[in-house]
């Protein structure tokens, strides 16, 4: 009985094998993955996945194209980028005192006139020209009227920032400096200053030719000022003081006759700067214009300085833009600003011709000159 169970026992697993041989092995792995990928997968053709990865690539580039049209434009000289980013530095101080919230308070037009009013008397006090101060005004109002500020901060120290961010832009509109400058120049260099009697012209060519001369360069003085014998005489006092080489010429002598002349001794004597001094008439008398014209088509000077009388007020304003208008004046030397002066004659020129103040003279000592610094100009405006 037992014998017979063995073997059916061996028969069955003898097939067992067999049976399982014939069948394929890929086939159990692979059909249930096939049923389960039909059961799993959804009904989208196969082509239509990729898709919406080009749609999302297509905003990639054309986001990226405005990018690039946003970058500053190469036209841009460096001094006008640092001018749009100070300028933008400015704004943002004022703009973070002012606010869009309906918590802040608006500014209106009655409230902003007072306060105009009591900055426009502090600026015509410092000498600075009414034009200017109107306009400077008017700039104010646009930027602040209708604007909400923060309760942090009152409308009297918003008005007054704006101010003299308004002055601030006008004096470092065209920075200079005049030693750099210097330095940069072909030899000799020829200077010519211009300005009317009495505003320390004379002295201030002198100053200018101390400071040269500590910086190691060799300087030659030109008396062009042939109008009075007691200019000549002046000129030739420093020159002697400094110990640098005067040309000059007889009274009533052609001015652009001694230019020509101190520019060819120094190109001989191969001298660095030629200092030119010129009649200091009225700016009205066109006599002098003509006499001006004719040393610069002479002597064409690389730099052409207005030397302007600090207390003079509006009338210095009035001789800078004559002798702009005549010549082209390209820096300017601010005279006598120890003398009680705020300076406001500094801001008013730099805003009518447009042009740098590059020195200010503090005293009659040839040292006696420093660089022209906005911040301290408007402490002093607004002190």
């Amino acid at each position: 009985m037992f014998d017979s169970l063995k073997s059916k026992l061996k028969g069955i697993f003898k097939k067992a094998p067999a049976e399982i041989a014939d069948v394929p092995t890929e086939e159990p792995s692979s059909v249930p993955v096939e049923e389960k990928r039909e059961e799993t997968t959804p009904s989208v053709p196969p082509t239509e996945v990729p898709q919406p990865t080009k749609k999302d690539e297509e905003p990639i580039v054309k986001a990226s194209e405005p990018v690039v049209e946003q970058a500053p434009p190469k036209t841009l000289s460096r001094k006008e980028q640092m001018k749009l980013e100070k300028e933008s530095k400015k704004k943002g101080v004022v703009d973070e005192m002012l606010t869009d919230s309906l918590l802040g308070k608006k500014i209106k037009d009655e409230s902003l006139d007072d306060f105009l009013w009591e900055l426009e008397i502090a600026l015509l006090e410092a000498d600075v020209a009414l034009p200017v101060v109107e306009e400077i005004k008017e700039g104010v109002r646009e930027n602040l009227i209708g604007k909400k500020f923060t309760r942090d901060h009152t409308l009297e120290e918003i008005v007054e920032l704006s101010i003299k961010d308004a002055v601030r832009n006008v004096l470092k509109l065209n920075e200079f400096d005049f030693d750099a400058w210097f330095k940069g120049q072909e030899r000799p260099t020829s200077i010519m200053f211009v300005g009317i009697n009495g505003t320390g012209k004379t002295t201030a060519i002198a100053k200018i030719a101390n400071r040269l001369m500590k910086d190691g360069y060799t300087v030659v003085l030109a008396a062009g000022d042939t109008f009075r014998a007691g200019a000549i005489e002046q000129l030739s006092i420093h020159a002697d003081k400094l110990g640098c080489k005067i040309v000059k010429h007889s009274q009533d002598a052609d001015p652009a006759a001694v230019a020509f002349d101190a520019i060819e001794h120094a190109k001989a004597k191969k001298r660095d700067a030629v200092l030119i001094d010129t009649a200091g008439r009225m700016q009205t008398n066109n006599n002098l214009v003509d006499e001006m014209k004719k040393i610069v088509r002479v002597s064409k000077p690389s730099l052409k300085i207005f030397v302007g009388d600090s207390l003079a007020g509006n009338d210095a304003v009035e001789q800078a833009k004559a002798f702009d208008q005549a010549i082209g004046v390209d820096a300017i030397i601010l005279t006598k600003i120890d003398a009680d002066s705020k300076g406001g004659a500094a801001l008013s020129i730099a805003h009518t011709i447009g042009k740098p103040i590059a020195f200010v003279c503090n005293g009659q000592e040839y040292d006696d000159i420093v660089k022209f610094n906005t911040e301290w100009m408007i402490s002093r405006l607004f002190e």
